[in-house]
């Protein structure tokens, strides 16, 4: 197993609602392509995210610091067929996710604290994951959202709608789909668009996809539903 080869990418966030959204995505269809992997109504993300003792990716991403990484496990629609431990590390403002596939035990046994399975694992990121949760790394939250996403070849552009964003931390079994979630979005009929590429935005993309009146937004999935728990068991937040 090898970690995927990182390419870094530009990610821009914006705070749309869903009647920005159906205009939108009426106007990608004409240029773009819903992902393979996804139908007209896109699939469900589901990711549990991890932190150390001193919850230091929470408070690093409030504070702004400008190098920072993001350890969590992504599935897709509460199945096992595609298991991914990924680290989305941002460097000035660049961000690169590198990734590395788990199977169904190994992610059964992290989740239950039996971290020994990623002992003899050789590629760098199942290493490094392995040595964190050594050291205290846990898991925090689970964030979950329905995606619809467009995908287009030039500049390698990827423009997601993530919607009904939602935490889970009343147990961290990702793959039950029946755990108790809590609606994260705290502005009503919002979603987040996220527009991603790698080299260039294509001109076509600049007044089509990007709202003039839409707030552009910094805070990240794993910060909003982790606000939900921290309002849910009345801690600190940042």
């Amino acid at each position: 197993m090898a970690d995927s080869k990182p390419r870094y990418r530009h990610e821009v966030k914006y705070l749309i609602n869903y009647g920005e959204m159906e205009i939108l995505a009426n106007r990608l269809r004409k240029i773009a392509s819903i992902d393979s992997h996804a139908g007209e109504n896109g699939y469900i993300v589901r990711s549990l995210y991890f932190d150390d003792l001193w919850c230091s990716s929470y408070e690093e991403k409030l504070m702004g610091v400008p190098s920072r990484k993001k350890f969590r496990i992504r599935i897709y629609n509460f199945s096992d067929d595609h298991i991914a431990l990924e680290c989305k590390e941002k460097q000035g403002k660049y961000i690169y996710k590198f990734s590395t596939p788990l199977s169904r035990q190994e992610t059964d046994d992290i989740i239950n604290g039996r971290y020994q399975c990623l002992e003899g694992r050789t590629d760098e990121l199942a290493k490094e994951f392995y040595l964190l949760l050594k050291s205290g790394m846990h898991p925090e939250v689970i964030a979950d959202y329905d995606r619809i996403p467009f995908v287009y070849d030039p500049g390698t552009v990827r423009i997601t709608f993530d919607m009904h964003i939602r935490a889970a931390f009343n147990g961290y079994d990702i793959f039950d789909p029946d755990i108790p979630v809590y609606n994260a979005m705290q502005i009503p009929d919002t979603l987040i668009m996220e527009v991603k590429y790698t080299e260039f935005l294509p001109d076509i993309f600049q007044d089509m996809v990007i709202p003039h009146a839409a707030a552009e937004v910094s805070s990240s999935k794993y910060v909003m539903c982790s606000n939900v728990k921290r309002d849910m068991y009345g801690l600190t937040k940042g």
